[in-house]
């Protein structure tokens, strides 16, 4: 049995609290946009109403797994259709390689749930307990009423966005209005008040106590980014040759971005940037896999430099292929696009168009409605009384429009020719059926050869099974085999 000697260093240490510091800037405006905008996507888009005609559901954008369809709009997604949800995932994954590849971790720090949920917690952190200085005082101070108190009004606010996070999310696999009702009635299915439960919980303990922990140690993409990166990329850093030494200056006091430059940098050491930094890192050590690039650190180090009256920019976005540039005392390329516009990026985006536009196409291409037939081959054929040859096919076809269609049903040889020699007939008896709006018609078919033809007396003949539209006269079709007694 090994023992632990009593200085031998520990592999866990705790979580240290961040407490970032509010900050304003253009940066810190966008995100609040952003978040406001995706926020209310989230929350109102079950709320939206889409007339698709009777018997059809009018949510807008649904999940509805009952009958295994997906709707979004004015589009309707089948099971078999899957593709198309594939190839959006897969424009994600390039979207998201593309704006690494070019910004660095936009995506994390402007638009990643676990990101937006965490600043709404943290907005409502800082409304209910104060700011920075604020929120460490009540940290630090001993259990009493007025902690308490703020305490539970945070946590209150905290559990009704959670609550309202995990309500959001059942909306989407069911009609909004009626499971609403239901939930508040007991009525709606315990899937839901479980989803919604495990939703509230996860919201609750990610974007109010975890935070950057699960972007440091649960998200794989830190690890990832480094393969998107390269000297190209434009990302937050801090320019070191310029704002070292670190110290406090003097008003008035040259430093290095002036001119004649002094013996001091530019940085006096502030510490704003770490202060208002959601990892709780110090952007100046150089790039971190905690940066998640929110650029916050930027709208306070340039807020510091405007009130000291240094240039802005001594963090910014950058790109390495321009250090050298910079510690020379040249000034790089005034336009940021070329370090945007370079071959990865590109390859990129074509990529992830060719994807966008492919999808377009077969959605605009593909058919009103599916045909699918399945020749019933236990026997292969039958041979009735009077020596006819019959074969039994199963059919099925999916009326994927919003009214009533009806459809004949016909068979043809190969080359799409009549065959005088063979019959259709229907299980029903018409050859004319009628398929309801957004349903499945399913029905045997008989092919049946007359006693002493080629057809009946012959080995496999390959046919054509078809359907035609009524309204407009289209057909579809499916090529099939008939069986004779040869």
């Amino acid at each position: 049995m090994s023992t632990i000697e009593p200085d031998a260093p520990r592999l866990y240490a705790a979580r240290e609290p961040i407490f970032p510091r509010r900050v304003r800037g253009p940066f810190r405006n966008l995100k609040w946009i952003l978040m406001g905008i995706m926020l209310g996507i989230y929350y109102i888009t079950p709320w939206i109403r889409w007339d698709r005609g009777p018997g059809m559901p009018d949510q807008a954008v649904l999940v509805d797994l009952a009958n295994r369809r997906f709707f979004f709009f004015w589009i309707e997604i089948w099971p078999h259709e899957f593709y198309f949800v594939a190839g959006l995932l897969i424009m994600a994954g390039l979207g998201l390689f593309l704006f690494t590849s070019a910004l660095g971790r936009v995506w994390c720090g402007y638009a990643c749930p676990q990101t937006v949920w965490t600043d709404l917690f943290m907005m409502v952190e800082r409304w209910v307990e104060g700011d920075r200085n604020a929120r460490i005082r009540l940290y630090d101070q001993a259990w009493d009423t007025r902690k308490v108190r703020l305490r539970l009004e945070k946590w209150t606010l905290w559990l009704l966005i959670a609550v309202l996070t995990g309500g959001a999310w059942v909306f989407y696999f069911a009609d909004a209005p009626t499971l609403l009702g239901d939930l508040f009635t007991g009525r709606a299915h315990p899937v839901a008040y479980m989803t919604i439960a495990i939703m509230t919980a996860t919201t609750f303990f990610f974007g109010g106590f975890a935070r950057e922990q699960i972007c440091i140690y649960a998200c794989p993409w830190p690890r990832i980014q480094g393969a998107m990166m390269d000297e190209d990329t434009l990302t937050v850093g801090y320019r070191e040759w310029r704002g070292e030494p670190r110290g406090k200056i003097a008003k008035g006091e040259p430093t290095k971005s002036d001119t004649p430059p002094g013996a001091k940098g530019d940085c006096i050491d502030c510490l704003a940037c770490v202060n208002v930094c959601p990892m709780g890192i110090d952007i100046r050590e150089g790039q971190q896999l905690e940066c998640i690039t929110c650029a916050l650190c930027i709208d306070a180090c340039d807020d510091v430099m405007a009130r000291i009256g240094k240039p802005r920019g001594l963090i910014d976005y950058m790109a390495l292929k321009d250090e050298a540039l910079e510690r020379s005392g040249a000034a790089p390329p005034r336009s940021l696009w070329r370090h945007v516009l370079r071959p990865r990026t590109l390859l990129y985006f074509t990529l992830w168009a060719a994807i966008g536009v492919g999808l377009l196409v077969a959605l605009l291409m593909r058919s009103p409605y599916d045909l699918n037939v399945s020749p019933i081959r236990n026997p292969q054929f039958v041979t009735l009384s009077d020596g006819s040859i019959r074969n039994t096919y199963e059919l099925r076809l999916r009326n994927k429009q919003a009214s009533e269609q009806q459809f004949t049903v016909g068979i043809s040889d190969a080359d799409g020719n009549p065959v005088p020699e063979l019959s259709l007939t229907l299980e029903g008896g018409s050859p004319l059926v009628t398929v309801a709006p957004d349903a499945t018609f399913q029905q045997r078919v008989y092919v049946t050869a007359a006693p002493g033809t080629p057809e009946a007396e012959g080995g496999a003949r390959d046919l054509t099974l078809w359907i035609e539209d009524q309204d407009d006269g289209r057909r579809a079709i499916v090529p099939t085999v008939f069986h004779g007694r040869g």
